[in-house]
């Protein structure tokens, strides 16, 4: 499912799966301190197409807080989901057979959804319970075309590709 994997993230969404899957504290992005409390987790919010910017631009953002102080506009008439350990698939083994690794998020409801069109799924990594969005780390975004109208809306998630595959 995944259309464009953002810059900071590349090389890294294997880690922060990890993170997330196995209740990792993370006191900075890419900075483990390895311990067992649950704290990280996966974010999904949705992005409106009024002020998206290109995909080669959207790309470049280093945390939450910078993409969306620039032109991108955030979808907030629903509440953004949050993916814990308890959410997500065991971290997967590659598929040696295609030389890929695919991590799979479940597919997301949101309830009524209502507000402006929308364009994008974007899908980050959430340090801790208590980060800002300055401390998150967008990781991919996908092509997500909605026109709320009051119905439920589901991001169906490939179960074979996942929200990111690497190979």
């Amino acid at each position: 499912m995944a259309n464009q994997v953002m810059n900071i993230a590349r090389g890294k969404i294997a880690y922060y799966y990890y993170a997330v899957e196995n209740s990792l504290v993370v006191t900075a992005a890419g900075t483990p301190a390895l311990t067992s409390t649950a704290n990280a987790a996966l974010i999904v919010l949705f992005l409106e197409t009024t002020g998206l910017e290109a995909d080669d631009v959207l790309n470049n953002y280093d945390d939450l807080a910078a993409l969306l102080a620039a032109a991108n506009n955030e979808q907030t008439n629903q509440a953004r989901k949050v993916l814990t350990d308890t959410d997500l698939a065991a971290v997967p083994a590659p598929n040696d057979t295609a030389n890929t690794l695919n991590f799979i998020i479940p597919d997301i409801v949101w309830t009524a959804l209502a507000g402006n069109l929308i364009s994008k799924l974007l899908v980050c990594f959430r340090p801790n319970a208590a980060a800002g969005d300055s401390a998150i780390v967008p990781l991919t975004y996908h092509d997500f075309v909605v026109i709320p109208d009051g119905t439920d809306v589901t991001a169906d998630v490939s179960a074979t590709l996942g929200f990111y595959q690497s190979g």
